[in-house]
C-alpha cells in the first residue's frame, strides 16, 4: 500500500517558499473544497478516541522500553539524515502517494514499546521530516495524525491479542505469533489507507486507484519496508547493537527506491502513469519477438479520442487532462495483465494485445470503444465551476501481426491508416488496416 513514515503520504505540492500565518482566518486549509475541509476536521476528530483507547492501556515506560525507544529514535535519525537529499528527490517527483521508508522504525515500535513512545517515536521522526515536506501544514499535520494513529491503533490490536515473550517461543508459538504480527500489520496499513487514501481521494476530481492507493510497485514497497520493520523488532530484542545493520540497510535500500523511482520515471508517462513511448516501444519490441519467434499472433490498436480539442477549449486543459486520466485508467481496467498499455502522445494511445487474433483483436477495440463512450467524468470548467463530461467517442485502428505487418513499425503505420479511415467515416468506430497495405 502506499506509504507514511511508517506507511503513506501524500504527494508534495512544488517547492517553494513556505508561509504560514498564525492567524486561523489566513490559514491555507480554508481554501480547499468544504469536503476535503469536513472529512479533515472529523477524521483528526475521530483520531482522538484511538488515541484515548490506545493510551488507556499503556503502562509506564520501563528501562528497558526506553533504552530500545532510544536506538529507534537514533536509527530513524541516522536514516532520515542520511538520506534527506534522497528523500526531497523522490517527494518532488511524486504528485500522489509517496511510499516513505520509515515504516522500519515505527513498525517495530509498534511490536516492543507501549503506546506513548510509539506515538512519541511518530513524532520524532516527523518533526525531522518537516524540513524536507515541502507542503501546507495542515497536510502535514494531518498526514502526521494518520501516522501516529495507524501505530497507536495497530499496537492496541497486537497487545490485545495477547503476544508472547519472544524469547520463550516454540516452533507452533513463532508461527502464532506471526499470524499476529501480520495482522498488526494489516491495520497498521489500513489506518493509513483510510486516511491518507480518503483524503487524496477528496482532493482530486477524478481520482483514481492508483492515485489514491498507489501502484503495485508502491504496494509491493510498503510491504517490503513493513518486513524490515520486523526484522528490526526481532533484532532490537535479541541483539540491541545489531540494529545499527539496519541503519545501514535503510540507506542502502532508500537509495535503490529512488533509482527505481527514476528508472520508471524514464518509461512512463506523468499525466497517465501509463508507459509512454520509449517504455511502450522496448516492451512491445520484446512481445512482438517472442511472438514471432513462437509463431503465434499479436494485435495492437491505437485509440485516438474524437473531438479533443474541444474538450480543452470548452473546458478547459485541467479538464483534458482529467479526460486523458480516466480513459487511462478504464484501459488499464479493459485490458489484461499481459497487455502493454501506453500512451502515443496527445490524445491518442496504444494497445498491445499479444496472442490475440483478427477476431479476439476486433472484440477487444469494440469494448474500449463502448466502454470509453459511457464514462462519466467530474472535472471542473474554465472558472472551476464542478462539471460532467460525457458522451466521448474514440476512433480505433487495428492491426494484426502477421497480417498487417511483420514489423512494429509497420504495424503502427497499418494502425494510424485505420484510424485515419474510421475518423473519416464518421468517428466513434472501429477499423481494421487493408491486408497487405503496412510492411
Amino acid at each position: 500500500m502506499p506509504a507514511s513514515d511508517g506507511g503513506r503520504t501524500q504527494g508534495d505540492l512544488p517547492a517553494g517558499p513556505r508561509r504560514h500565518s498564525w492567524r486561523v482566518r489566513d490559514w491555507a486549509l480554508w481554501t480547499r473544497p468544504k469536503r476535503f475541509i469536513a472529512f479533515l476536521l472529523t477524521m483528526e476528530l475521530l483520531a482522538l478516541s484511538g488515541f484515548a483507547a490506545a493510551f488507556a492501556g499503556s503502562g509506564t515506560p520501563t528501562t528497558t522500553d526506553w533504552v530500545r525507544f532510544a536506538i529507534l529514535a537514533v536509527g530513524a535519525t541516522v536514516h532520515i539524515q542520511l538520506t534527506q537529499r534522497q528523500e526531497e528527490r523522490r517527494r518532488s517527483r511524486t504528485r500522489t502517494v509517496l511510499i516513505d521508508l520509515i515504516a522500519v522504525w515505527v513498525f517495530p515500535a509498534v511490536l516492543v514499546l507501549p503506546a506513548t513512545l510509539v506515538v512519541l517515536v511518530v513524532v520524532l521522526i516527523r518533526l525531522q521530516r518537516w524540513f524536507t515536506a515541502r507542503r501546507p501544514a495542515h497536510n502535514f499535520v494531518f498526514s502526521s495524525i494518520s501516522h501516529s494513529l495507524a501505530a497507536a491503533l495497530a499496537h492496541l490490536t497486537y497487545i490485545s491479542l495477547g503476544p508472547q515473550d519472544w524469547h520463550t517461543l516454540s516452533g507452533w508459538d513463532s508461527l502464532r505469533e506471526f499470524l499476529l504480527i501480520i495482522v498488526a500489520a494489516l491495520v497498521y496499513e489500513g489506518v493509513q489507507v483510510l486516511y491518507v487514501g480518503g483524503i487524496l481521494a477528496l482532493s482530486s476530481p477524478n481520482p483514481t486507484i492508483r492515485t489514491v492507493l498507489g501502484s503495485k510497485a508502491d504496494n509491493l514497497l510498503e510491504a517490503i519496508t513493513t518486513g524490515l520493520g520486523v526484522m528490526t523488532a526481532v533484532l532490537l530484542v535479541t541483539m540491541p547493537p545489531t540494529v545499527a545493520i539496519m541503519a545501514v540497510v535503510t540507506v542502502v535500500f532508500n537509495r535503490l527506491a529512488e533509482l527505481d523511482q527514476l528508472q520508471d520515471d524514464v518509461v512512463t508517462d506523468p499525466k497517465t502513469g501509463l508507459l509512454n513511448m520509449r517504455g511502450w516501444t522496448e516492451a512491445a519490441e520484446r512481445a512482438l519477438g517472442r511472438i514471432s519467434r513462437s509463431g503465434g499472433t499479436l494485435a495492437m490498436l491505437m485509440i485516438d479520442l474524437d473531438h479533443f480539442k474541444w474538450i480543452n477549449d470548452t473546458f478547459g486543459h485541467p479538464a483534458g487532462d482529467d479526460v486523458l486520466m480516466s480513459v487511462a485508467e478504464v484501459l488499464g481496467e479493459v485490458t489484461r495483465p499481459s497487455d502493454i498499455v501506453g500512451r502515443f502522445g496527445g490524445e491518442e494511445f496504444l494497445v498491445l494485445l499479444p496472442d490475440t487474433d483478427t477476431a479476439a483483436a476486433g472484440l477487444a477495440a469494440e469494448r474500449v470503444r463502448s466502454t470509453i463512450a459511457g464514462l462519466r467524468i467530474d472535472t471542473t470548467d474554465k472558472r472551476g465551476g464542478q462539471t460532467t463530461i460525457t458522451g466521448r467517442t474514440t476512433s480505433i485502428g487495428v492491426a494484426v501481426y502477421p497480417d498487417h505487418a511483420s514489423t512494429l513499425e509497420g504495424l503502427l503505420q497499418a494502425a494510424d491508416e485505420a484510424v485515419y479511415t474510421a475518423k473519416e467515416n464518421g468517428r466513434n468506430q472501429v477499423r481494421f488496416a487493408p491486408v497487405g497495405d503496412a510492411a
